[in-house]
């Protein structure tokens, strides 16, 4: 699901993602998006995957989240069981803007 919010704070984006409970995964230059994921298990799955753009200029953060559901199942395979809407997505996304509106 893909949303956008304000920084109002001014905080460095990596530093604020991580006051929200999400891991920096690093960072595709060629997209020019940082990746954070947020895990619901304990084996790291499933989890909460963000990749985030920012424009620094108007303070907006643009954000595509999606909750993977288990890991991929070939090494090497980008693909995923990733559900990018439903109740669990909808109510991050709600959590995030709520936090991020301080």
């Amino acid at each position: 699901m893909k949303f956008v919010v304000k920084n109002k704070s001014g905080e460095n984006v990596i530093n604020l993602m991580r006051e929200i409970g999400y891991h920096f995964q690093g960072i595709n230059k060629e997209k020019e998006e940082l990746t954070f994921t947020r895990s619901l298990g304990p084996n790291n799955y499933p989890r909460f995957h963000i990749y985030l753009k920012e424009n620094k200029k108007t303070g907006e953060i643009f954000i595509n989240l999606h909750l993977d559901q288990k890991k991929p199942i070939y090494k090497g395979a980008p693909a995923h069981a990733g559900e990018y809407e439903g109740k669990v997505v909808e109510a991050e996304v709600k959590r995030i803007k709520q936090i991020l509106k301080r």
